[in-house]
């Protein structure tokens, strides 16, 4: 460890290929109560954390095996990784 911490900040969402329930419901609300040019809406979930390091590549790598492993459904949902030192 070299005492920094790095913010990483994780998107995942369902796989463009696989309807998306929750997204659909939020259109149709949307749509209800007058914003009738909303399209395409799709729901997904956040996930923030702090890890240490400097190296942005392994900082990503370590990410993405956490993905993988457990914070994604890698058969059903896509995700993009951002890490800010």
């Amino acid at each position: 460890m070299d005492g920094f911490l790095a913010k990483v900040t994780i998107t995942i969402t369902m796989k463009p290929t696989l309807l998306d329930a929750q997204g659909r419901t939020v259109e149709g609300a949307l749509k209800a109560i007058g914003y009738d040019d909303v399209a395409g809406v799709r729901v997904g979930k956040v996930i923030e954390l702090e890890v240490p390091g400097s190296d942005v590549a392994t900082i990503e790598a370590t990410a993405a095996e956490m993905c993988d492993r457990l914070l994604a459904n890698p058969v059903l949902e896509d995700y993009r990784i951002s890490v800010t030192l």
